[in-house]
């Protein structure tokens, strides 16, 4: 018995059939085809799906419904978690057509390059999960704990970054070597060259990320900063700043005087000086200092009463964050020829604000100035004569 005669006797209910046979239609003896409807064939798809696609289904369901609690968990700022959880549920929504669509269409069109490149599709966003999930997981045990614009979050370490490395290292070669297989290069010849490429390819470029790398490791190592430290980095130009992120290939900053965001790549923030005013060297807080010049004419226990009573000024204004419980130092730091400069020391341990601290404070130092008639202008010891009228002039 043929297969046509085999279909209709009703010994083979198309799953016998081949791709080819499947993708003809099928005559019967009164002339009648002999296709399934469009329904029907979406009810047999269905009802050929294992375990294994039902699992599939429902964890791509339920990481679509609680894709906003599973980008938390994972990580990442706030402001790219609202564009993250529409790609993530874009993707979910990609899986699930194309499971659907595998199930319906494909065991018509058999294998082909359009059935393996789905499969390519959905191998690397399986391992893109996993290497997110294996992250975060080694982030909670070998991260730290911070508080950062009064958020508690996990920030990288020299290990949680090391193991990390690590993991996208392993995730990377098991997904190479799987593609590999779905596109068909089964022998070990084609599987080395494919292999042989990519590792001439990353050696040939290693120029390029390999020093941020290692700088980047070399940064959480050595705890120069972390994120939430405030940094001021000099050579060239004075940038002063919050540390946003410390990532692979580059470290990101918060510019505190043009509030923008600035990205620096690790091994040139090592060749620069580093500030870090997070890091007090006392229990104080951070010293911070300003120059005032007054001329000598002004005797040394008005100048200190100028600054008592701004000080108490700006203790009582909430926007100056000065340390009350620590008075003021005042040192006279040079003798010139005009003046004598006067060195103002106050401490402050909020740091993310000591611009506006320091503007605040300067503000109430001028208006006591103001009050107690002291100048802080420096002050001009020869003054030149007037000029004298021409003589034709004055005849006029």
């Amino acid at each position: 018995m043929d297969l046509a005669e085999r279909t209709r006797a009703g010994l083979c209910d198309g799953r016998c059939l081949g791709p080819s046979h499947r993708a003809r239609q099928l005559v019967g003896r009164d002339g009648v085809a002999l296709v399934q409807e469009p329904w029907n064939s979406l009810i047999s798809g269905i009802r050929a799906l294992d375990l294994l696609h039902w699992a599939l289904i429902g964890l791509n369901l339920v990481l679509m419904l609680f894709a906003p609690l599973v980008l938390r968990l994972l990580g990442g700022s706030k402001e790219k978690r609202g564009m993250s959880v529409h790609i993530f549920r874009a993707l979910n929504l990609l899986i699930l057509l194309t499971l659907l669509f595998s199930q319906v269409l494909l065991p018509v069109l058999g294998d082909s390059l359009f059935t393996r490149l789905i499969a390519i599709f959905v191998a690397a966003y399986i391992y893109y999960l996993l290497f997110h999930v294996l992250s975060w997981f080694i982030k909670r045990r070998f991260g730290r704990q911070r508080e950062v614009e009064d958020e508690i979050v996990w920030v990288e370490t020299y290990n949680s970054r090391v193991l990390t490395l690590l993991a996208a290292v392993l995730v990377s070669v098991i997904g190479i070597i799987s593609l590999i297989q779905i596109l068909g290069y089964t022998s070990l010849l084609q599987a080395g060259g494919v292999v042989g490429f990519i590792g001439v390819l990353l050696a040939l470029t290693q120029g390029a990320w390999a020093p941020d790398i290692i700088s980047g490791l070399v940064i959480l190592n050595s705890r120069l900063f972390e994120e939430g430290d405030v940094i001021e980095l000099r050579e060239p130009g004075d940038i002063l700043g919050v540390v946003f992120k410390t990532k692979v290939f580059h470290s990101e900053l918060l510019d505190l005087v043009g509030n923008h965001r600035i990205v620096l790549q690790n091994a040139r923030v090592r060749g620069m000086t580093i500030r870090n005013y997070s890091r007090f060297a006392s229990a104080r807080g951070l010293r911070e200092q300003m120059r005032f010049k007054i001329g000598y004419d002004v005797p040394a226990a008005r100048v200190g009463r100028l600054f008592d009573s701004a000080f108490e000024h700006a203790v009582a204004d909430k926007d100056i964050a000065i340390e009350e419980q620590y008075p003021l130092e005042l040192r006279a730091c040079e003798a010139g020829d005009y003046a004598v400069e006067w060195c103002l020391f106050y401490y402050t341990k909020d740091v993310r604000n000591m611009l506006k601290t320091r503007q605040l404070f300067l503000g109430v130092i001028l208006e006591a100035a103001a009050r107690e008639g002291i100048g802080l202008a420096t002050p001009v010891l020869y003054a030149p004569p007037p000029l004298s009228a021409p003589t034709g002039a004055a005849d006029s």
